[in-house]
C-alpha cells in the first residue's frame, strides 16, 4: 500500500481538471485496500475510489481518501459450455483488455474498443458502444465492503444494470437497501464471452464500413478497426484535448414525443428500442441549438461532436470543474427550452 499526501489529480482525470487530494492511496491488490481500511489514521475517513478518471468533472479538491485502483491481472478461466470466462483486475486499462481478449482469440468486446477508463469502472457505469453494453457480455464481479472489508461477489441482476447505469451509482434508498455508491470498491470484473460469436453491426457507422470496404462478414478484428477509427474520427484524445467522452445521456421519450419532435424538426437523430419507446441522440439535439464549437471560459463543446465538452485551456490554467458544470447547465437549459427534453449528464461530480 502506498500512502501519498497532497496529491495534484489534474493527471488522474481525463478532464485535464486542477485539484488537489489531501489522502491517496494507490491499491494495487486486495490486502492494499484491506489496508487501507484498516489503517488507523484513514479508517474513520470517508472513502473516494479512483478508476482513470474518465467519467469523472472535479469541482474542487477531494477531502476524502483517495483509493486508486490499480489492481492488474488478466486471465481465461474455466468457461461454461456457451461462453469462455475472461477475468480481469479493476485496474486493467479497459482497451488495452479489449486488445488482450482478441489476442487470444475471444471476441466478443470489440464494439466497446477504446472507450477510456479501466475494468474497474467498466460496470460502474455499464458502458457500451456500437450496439454493445458491458451488461451483454458480463459474467459477474468481485468487491470490496468499504466499511467491513468484505470482499463479496455480484452477477449480473444484483449489478442493476441500466442505461449508464448500475448499482454502484446509487445510495441506497433505505437501510439495506442495494444502493453501493461510496459503499464498494470493485476489486476483479469476469466477462463472459460468447464461443459461438456474431457480429453485432446495427449501427449505421458500421454498415457503411461494410459498404466502403465491400465487406460482408467482418471479422472481429475488423470490427474492432473500425470502431477505433470511427472514434479517433469523431471524439478528442484525453491525452491531447481533456474531455470526460460522451457528456450527456441519450434521451428516451415516447413514440408520440419522438412524433412532436420530428414534426418540429423532422432531421432529428432518433432510433427506436424494443419496448416502444425511442431514443433520441443528445449530441444531434445539442448542435441543433448553436452549442458545437462554443466555449464559456475555459470549457468548451468540441467542434467534431456536440456530445462531448472539452478543456479548452492550457496545464498551467485548465478548465475548472465550475466552467465545465456551468457550461452543462447552459447547455441542458437551452435543449430543454427548445424541445422540452431535460438531458442528464454522465460523469460524476466531485465532490457531489
Amino acid at each position: 500500500m502506498f500512502i501519498e499526501r497532497n496529491v495534484s489529480l489534474q493527471a488522474l482525470n481525463s478532464f485535464g481538471i486542477a485539484a488537489r487530494a489531501g489522502t491517496l492511496v494507490r491499491v494495487r491488490s486486495e490486502d492494499d485496500a484491506r489496508a487501507a481500511l484498516a489503517h488507523p489514521a484513514l479508517a474513520a475517513l470517508p472513502k473516494f475510489v479512483l478508476g482513470g478518471g474518465s467519467n469523472i468533472v472535479l469541482t474542487g479538491d477531494v477531502k476524502a481518501v483517495v483509493l486508486k485502483v490499480e489492481i492488474p491481472g488478466r486471465r481465461v478461466l474455466p468457461g461454461a459450455a456457451r461462453h469462455h470466462i475472461v477475468e480481469a483486475g479493476a485496474g486493467e486499462n479497459w482497451h488495452q483488455f479489449v486488445q488482450w481478449t482478441l489476442a487470444q482469440g475471444l471476441p466478443g468486446l470489440e464494439n466497446m474498443a477504446l472507450i477510456p477508463g479501466t475494468v474497474g469502472a467498466a460496470p460502474v457505469q455499464n458502458i457500451g458502444a456500437y450496439g454493445v453494453e458491458l451488461q451483454d457480455r458480463f459474467h459477474e464481479l468481485d468487491a470490496m465492503d468499504l466499511r467491513t472489508g468484505q470482499v463479496f461477489t455480484l452477477n449480473a441482476a444484483q449489478c442493476g444494470f441500466g442505461y449508464r447505469d448500475s448499482v454502484f451509482k446509487h445510495t441506497p434508498a433505505e437501510p439495506g437497501g442495494l444502493g453501493l455508491a461510496g459503499r464498494a470498491l470493485i476489486l476483479r470484473v469476469r466477462f463472459a464471452l460468447p464461443r459461438q460469436w456474431k457480429p453485432e453491426l446495427g449501427y449505421l457507422d458500421l454498415q457503411r464500413r461494410m459498404q466502403q470496404e465491400g465487406v460482408s462478414a467482418p471479422t472481429p478484428r475488423q470490427i474492432f478497426a473500425w470502431v477505433v477509427q470511427t472514434r479517433r474520427a469523431k471524439l478528442p484524445d484525453p491525452a491531447v484535448i481533456g474531455n470526460a467522452g460522451s457528456f450527456f445521456k441519450n434521451p428516451t421519450v415516447s413514440a408520440e414525443q419522438c412524433a412532436d419532435i420530428i414534426g418540429r424538426d423532422p432531421k432529428v437523430v432518433h432510433y427506436p428500442m424494443p419496448d416502444g419507446s425511442v431514443k433520441l441522440a443528445a449530441g444531434w439535439l445539442i448542435d441543433a441549438c448553436g452549442w458545437k464549437g462554443k466555449r464559456l471560459g475555459n470549457a468548451g463543446v468540441y467542434e467534431r461532436q456536440a456530445l462531448v465538452l472539452v478543456n479548452c485551456g492550457v496545464p498551467d490554467q485548465p478548465a475548472t470543474g465550475g466552467e465545465v458544470m456551468t457550461l452543462a447547465k447552459a447547455i441542458q437549459t437551452s435543449v430543454y427550452e427548445r424541445f422540452g427534453i431535460r438531458l442528464e449528464p454522465e460523469p460524476v461530480t466531485v465532490p457531489g
